[in-house]
């Protein structure tokens, strides 16, 4: 079984510069979420959420301060490493499904074992679609799949190949309630199961609820929920 991996955010801030001045996005943000534990982040739109995620999943870099997932310092890490912890150690879901159009649903959740070198198990991917209630789906392309279906299937990609970390945001923003249940539900029993550490932003106080802990943005600052 794969270890999870705690993560910390030290004073991490993250400016952009614009022609209007410098936008701080985030400023001097710092929270611990320990090994297999799960963070709800809440918070208005535009406080920083998906930044601060981003920057979690070695998408991006701070202007300043420390990110470390498992050990691996992020900031300071070359591309390279940077992009191998993505692949083998992270499950990444955001706003956007990200799904390539041109494979199937099934297709784009194994791609994700193929990425990572891990055996292709069809049994896996299929397992999770049904448990995330697209198996119907699996054959299908993107295009064929409304919003809703589109997003579980990214969730589907996110855990087939068992991440250490699991990144969330906003992942049932396009659901109903039932399916967003369903949704959670299926990352929350990944989560007891296998000690898996999950951090997701979400605007609904219920689903942040399902968490160990909770926390608030609010303009790029962290406070009591």
């Amino acid at each position: 079984m794969t270890s999870p991996a705690g993560i910390t955010v030290d004073s991490v801030s993250r400016h952009y510069s614009t022609p209007a001045g410098v936008v701080r996005a985030l400023d001097g943000v710092s929270l611990e979420v320990p090994p297999g534990r799960s963070l709800a982040i809440t918070g208005p739109s535009g406080c920083g959420k998906s930044t601060l995620l981003g920057l979690i999943g070695a998408l991006d870099r701070p202007t300043t301060g420390r990110i470390v997932v498992g050990g691996h310092e992020l900031s300071s890490l070359p591309e390279r490493d940077r992009a191998r912890v993505r692949r083998e150690e992270l499950g990444l879901v955001f706003q956007s499904d990200n799904l390539l159009p041109f494979l199937t649903a099934a297709e784009n959740v194994r791609l994700q074992l193929a990425l990572t070198g891990s055996a292709v198990v069809e049994d896996r991917s299929l397992e999770l679609l049904e448990l995330l209630g697209v198996g119907e789906c699996a054959e299908k392309l993107p295009d064929q799949l409304s919003g809703g279906q589109r997003q579980r299937v990214a969730v589907a990609r996110a855990l087939v190949h068992r991440p250490r970390v699991l990144l969330a945001d906003e992942v049932t923003g396009e659901l109903d309630s039932a399916s967003a249940d369903q949704v959670m539900t299926v990352i929350f029993d990944a989560w007891r199961a296998r000690g898996l550490t999950v951090l997701f932003v979400t605007h609904s106080r219920e689903l942040a609820a399902r968490a160990g802990r909770q926390c608030q943005l609010v303009d790029g600052v962290v406070s009591a929920p």
